[in-house]
């Protein structure tokens, strides 16, 4: 009888939902943790400008993520540790681009 008064669900390991509910465990959101870093980048026109820009950043040695947006001209980059400008300011410029600054 005491199996059907029991209301408490016995805790799941290795599941990809977390406690709070949503689908990742602590593996999951680990890896998205890190430097996020607001550049501005000048000449960005089309989804190529974005693919570009974010194909060199990307080469930079413990970035994670980035993300260009040519309409506003803001590539928000994921990185282990904060980037150097002026490695950044290299890959924008082998890009095409310029880099304005953080922002």
């Amino acid at each position: 009888m005491t199996a059907e008064t029991k209301t408490e669900l016995p805790q799941v390991t290795g599941s990809c939902c977390s406690s709070t509910g949503s689908c990742q465990d602590g593996a999951a959101e680990a890896r998205t943790e890190g430097v996020t870093t607001v550049y501005q980048v000048k000449g960005m026109t089309c989804g190529h400008c974005e693919g570009a820009v974010s194909s060199e950043i990307s080469e930079i040695a413990g970035v994670s993520s980035v993300t260009a947006v040519a309409a506003t001209g803001r590539v928000t980059v994921v990185s282990e540790a904060p980037l150097d400008e002026a490695a950044v300011r290299a890959a924008v410029d082998e890009a095409g681009y310029e880099l304005v600054g953080q922002g």
